[in-house]
């Protein structure tokens, strides 16, 4: 049986539509357009994949916190209020 973790595959399919651009003075920037304010920069491309998931990460962290409507991504949607089974039932 395969385990799966729903915030790992929400973060995994935002990060495969990330657009990065090559600025100027030759560094990175990147952003997701669905998620309103993800963007980062780095020297390198790879660094600027880094710094671009850490800000996803913190960003949907905030929203779930703030109760910020997330976009629904591959059928996984963070926005449902979440189920609680009954003590009892275990």
């Amino acid at each position: 049986m395969a385990v799966k973790f729903i915030l790992t595959e929400y973060v995994n399919h935002l990060m495969a539509q990330a657009v990065y651009d090559k600025l100027e003075d030759n560094t990175f920037t990147g952003h997701i357009p669905q998620c309103n304010g993800v963007i980062a920069f780095g020297s390198t491309l790879r660094e600027c994949e880094e710094e671009l998931h850490s800000t996803l990460e913190d960003w949907i962290l905030v929203g779930l916190k703030l109760g910020h409507t997330l976009p629904v991504i591959a059928e996984i949607d963070l926005n449902r209020e979440p189920f609680y089974e009954p003590v009892d039932a275990m």
